[in-house]
């Protein structure tokens, strides 16, 4: 099947230093153009940084700091790379959250004007979100072949829910799992313990996700102004921004996170 285009459809992804949209920087990118007329042209492009790139994210795409030292920066293959884009429309895999404001942000920084108004965005990643619903309701008829009875009711939700994992420990049985650092396991097994490993967010250091932990452990800032900056120096430097947030609408776990942190440090202090 051709894709029916009246301009050309760039698809790309981005290999970067971290995912941090303002912050973190591109180290690969990865373009296929595909033209009105169905022919393609790919384009691949390391791209030096100009900072370190963190380990864990070299563990995840493979490309080291050694890998990108005598490669151009992006503001020296920003006008090149523009034009290749120029009059097409832009797809990806996350695209819209990840690709596209990443790739906006490197080319203000450079200077070099990219409009984004006028193109068409396609993101598959939304389509499979979207069509490949993951709601209870969907994994209901997924894994068991049946339709909630009373759905929306608490008790026919719940007992739902504990077929719903009955059912995924049969399909996974045995079944292998790679994660983003290529470490394979068998995760899906009949063991709260590791069920519990498997899917709880260890990063998050309250449930919302207003903080998080750094790859040391530290708890850091994952929202506003402070964003990526370490809680403790924040209190530090600004410690009216604790009572900004205790005033404030955030959930009562985020503030007894907030609170254990100050005491914490409080203590260090003595």
């Amino acid at each position: 099947m051709n894709l029916k285009l009246k301009r050309p459809l760039a698809f790309f992804d981005l290999e970067t230093t971290g995912v941090n949209v303002a912050s973190d920087r591109i180290v690969e990118i990865a373009i296929l153009k595909i033209m009105p007329n169905g022919s393609t042209e790919i384009k691949t492009r390391r791209v030096n940084p100009e900072m370190p790139i963190p380990i864990e994210s070299s563990l995840i795409h493979g490309i080291y700091d050694e890998d990108i030292k005598d490669e151009p920066t992006f503001k020296q293959v920003a006008k090149s790379l523009a034009q290749f884009l120029e009059n097409a429309d832009l797809g990806g895999y996350n695209s819209n959250k990840f690709d596209v404001p990443l790739l906006m942000e490197e080319f203000l920084r450079a200077g070099v004007e990219f409009d984004i108004e006028g193109r068409k965005l396609v993101d598959v990643q939304n389509i499979f979100h979207q069509m490949e619903q993951r709601t209870l309701k969907a994994a209901y008829k997924f894994y068991c072949g049946k339709e909630i009875e009373n759905h929306h009711s608490a008790e026919a939700d719940i007992k739902a829910t504990y077929e719903v994992l009955l059912a995924q420990l049969v399909k996974y049985d045995g079944v292998e799992y790679e994660d983003k650092a290529g470490v394979k396991s068998i995760p899906v097994v009949n063991d709260v313990d590791a069920l519990h490993k498997f899917t709880y967010i260890r990063d998050v250091v309250d449930f919302a996700g207003r903080m998080v932990f750094d790859d040391q452990g530290r708890e850091m800032f994952n929202f506003g102004k402070h964003k990526g900056k370490l809680v403790e120096e924040v209190f530090s430097f600004e410690p009216t921004y604790y009572d900004w947030m205790m005033n404030g609408d955030f959930p009562l776990y985020t503030k007894k996170k907030l609170t254990e942190i100050r005491l914490r440090n409080a203590f260090k202090k003595k």
